[in-house]
């Protein structure tokens, strides 16, 4: 429809839309020939001898008529499908679809999970067994205390027993044991002996003093005479093994009667005085291996 109210022909049929000049079908001249005579229907209907030849009227209204189908088209996909009751429903935007896109995508290739909700975890056992606690260090067990016996005192009974632990660890059997622990009482008393000559022995664990030459220990060995040093010798254990060491080297003592088994290893001046402790000495090692 123009601006004065005339309705075009849509068809082409003589109206101003199949026209390129858009000149009216009556035209006033403003000059002084008057007006131009009105056209002949043959004239007019002269451009239906050939409807499909191409004119630019025509040509126009199909451009324009395509576009305005193309922007419906894209118009009514971002409009989107009216709710009922309601105002439309916008279409997602082709950014938020990629976006959703990208995101269900990222997912599926990401290692993380989302962690389930307590009420959908079931209870599985854990793939990494739990560390076990380490057990804790058993403590050592106390020495037994023996009771004395034999008419001795504690510090007396606890040497004796050094000797007899002394002589197993050697592998040195019951007579040797009972020949060791009736020397140390011939000799010490059962004491560990430091010597008033040698000041360097009261340096070590002592429980009395002796002025026998440089005798030292429980069984009064001499440094001088090659037993060991003082240090060694001053030690109850390196004592008993190096006694019991040389015990064993003389042939057949455990067939010799013990005064004469103890007097070839000391070479005391008093070579009978060894048997008045046997019985006791027996009575101390079954006391003690008990």
């Amino acid at each position: 429809m123009r601006d004065d109210g005339t309705l075009d022909d849509q068809y082409g049929l003589g109206g101003s839309a199949d026209r390129s000049d858009d000149t009216p079908s009556t035209v006033r001249s403003t000059g002084s020939e008057g007006p131009t005579p009105r056209r002949s229907l043959g004239t007019r209907l002269g451009g239906l001898a050939n409807p499909l030849a191409a004119r630019p009227g025509r040509t126009r209204l199909a451009v324009a008529t395509s576009a305005v189908c193309c922007l419906g088209v894209l118009g009514f996909s971002q409009v989107g499908v009216g709710v009922p009751g309601g105002s439309p429903r916008p279409a997602p935007s082709v950014e938020a679809d990629a976006a959703d896109r990208a995101t269900v995508d990222a997912a599926s290739r990401s290692m993380r999970r989302t962690a389930p909700t307590p009420a959908a975890t079931t209870a599985t056992p854990s793939a990494t067994p739990s560390a076990k606690p380490k057990p804790k260090p058993k403590a050592k067990p106390k020495p037994r205390r023996i009771v004395p016996v034999a008419g001795l005192d504690q510090t007396q009974m606890d040497n004796a027993k050094k000797i007899v632990q002394a002589g197993r660890e050697m592998g040195v059997p019951r007579r040797g044991l009972v020949i060791a622990v009736a020397t140390a009482m011939q000799e010490s008393t059962l004491l560990n002996y430091a010597s008033g000559v040698l000041p360097e022995s009261q340096s070590y664990p002592h429980q009395a003093i002796g002025w026998d030459h440089d005798s030292v220990g429980l069984f009064q060995q001499r440094p001088s005479s090659g037993w060991g040093t003082v240090r060694e010798l001053m030690d109850p254990e390196y004592a008993t093994k190096a006694f019991l060491s040389a015990l064993e080297e003389i042939p057949g003592w455990q067939d010799l009667p013990l005064t004469v088994a103890a007097q070839a290893v000391q070479v005391s001046a008093f070579p009978d005085a060894y048997a008045q402790h046997e019985w006791r000495a027996a009575q101390v090692v079954g006391a003690i291996l008990a």
